[in-house]
């Protein structure tokens, strides 16, 4: 019982740092400058919205390599 509480933080430290990464990411791409400060709301909604689109899509890969990786070397011993 005690491991499902350790994997439970853990994945929720990977998705809100991967979550984060995908944020700041996108902060270089300036995509508020191409729609010249129209609904800037909207357009930063957007942004973080789709920064954690990318931010769990990526954490979920990376989460799923170590689990797979896991049972690979434990299907060696």
């Amino acid at each position: 019982m005690q491991t499902f509480g350790i994997d439970a933080i853990i994945r929720l430290i990977s998705h809100f740092a991967f979550i984060y990464l995908a944020f700041w990411s996108l902060g270089a791409l300036r995509i508020e400058a191409f729609f010249k400060s129209l609904h800037t709301a909207q357009i930063r909604m957007f942004i973080v919205l789709f920064s954690i689109v990318i931010g769990y899509i990526a954490s979920s890969f990376f989460l799923e390599i170590i689990a797979l990786s896991k049972n690979i070397f434990l299907t060696f011993l």
